[in-house]
């Protein structure tokens, strides 16, 4: 692995690309960063071992920029990087909403753009990283966006016009689960358990679920009837559930999530 990348913006994720990439045998000699204070930027050379640049610093230097600020900062940046970012330089974009040809109109012409939608769980290398082809991007350059964010847990590669439903789905997925985790903690403490016991029981079922999901090779709806015994304890909640609505509140949840994202990509902000 000789090419240098450059991670800008270096937040959570930027860390957690870094620090994942190390792992995967990246040398941090071939990795730049950037951030907005001073004081961040040396502690990620202390932590890891990478060299702080500046933003135009990291276009003339790094083959691979990957930028990880958030949508609204990405014109700033891009104003910044424009002038000094040769056509030969692979740019990943990390940011929600954003497409690739906002980047392509800023760039100079026919550089290579990749989208890239990961997700929290690379802080634990757990993450879901679904990555598209700019009009100038080649399956090279996939391979390589693939190379980089499968060190942080799996990619899907899909057609751009997929990336905002994508994101509602797989980037702001953990939260869903958090929100579910929360209700059901304070569902067992009304039960009568301890938080903490409650904690443990709701973490562990979901961590077992997930690993029986991705592991069984079994439809979400046999597991589910695999632990519905007739007039048990199971259909009894299940009923609450779709009295409740719960399935239609996901489905219109995820379509407004899939919609701020086409609002982003359009320059709405606020």
């Amino acid at each position: 692995m000789t090419q240098k990348v450059a991670v800008l913006g270096t937040g959570k994720i930027g860390e957690a690309l870094l620090s994942g990439m190390i792992r995967a045998g990246w040398s941090p000699a071939d990795l730049l960063v950037t951030a907005r204070r001073p004081e961040r930027a040396e502690e990620l050379r202390n932590r890891y071992g990478v060299t702080p640049v500046t933003n135009p610093e990291a276009a003339k230097t790094a083959d691979t920029l990957i930028l990880t600020v958030k949508p609204q900062d990405m014109g700033t940046l891009l104003d910044e990087l424009a002038p000094h970012v040769p056509t030969d330089r692979l740019v990943i974009s990390g940011a929600a909403g954003i497409p690739t040809s906002l980047l392509e109109e800023r760039l100079a012409k026919g550089t290579p753009v990749v989208r890239v939608m990961t997700n929290t769980p690379a802080l634990v290398d757990e993450a879901m990283s679904v990555i598209s082809a700019g009009t100038h991007a080649t399956g090279e350059h996939l391979a390589h966006a693939e190379e980089i964010f499968g060190a942080l847990g799996k990619t899907l590669r899909v057609p751009e016009s997929q990336q905002d439903a994508c994101t509602a789905l797989s980037g702001s997925g953990p939260a869903y689960f958090f929100y579910l985790v929360e209700a059901m903690t304070d569902a067992g403490i009304l039960l009568g358990l301890p938080r903490d016991k409650a904690h443990d029981l709701i973490v562990q079922s979901a961590i077992g679920a997930a690993v029986m999901l991705r592991d069984s090779g079994q439809h979400p709806v046999t597991l589910r009837e695999n632990v519905t015994s007739p007039a048990g304890t199971t259909i009894n909640a299940i009923r609450e559930l779709e009295n409740h609505g719960v399935r239609a509140a996901l489905i219109a949840a995820l379509e407004a999530a899939r919609d701020r994202s086409r609002e982003l990509a359009s320059g709405k902000n606020a």
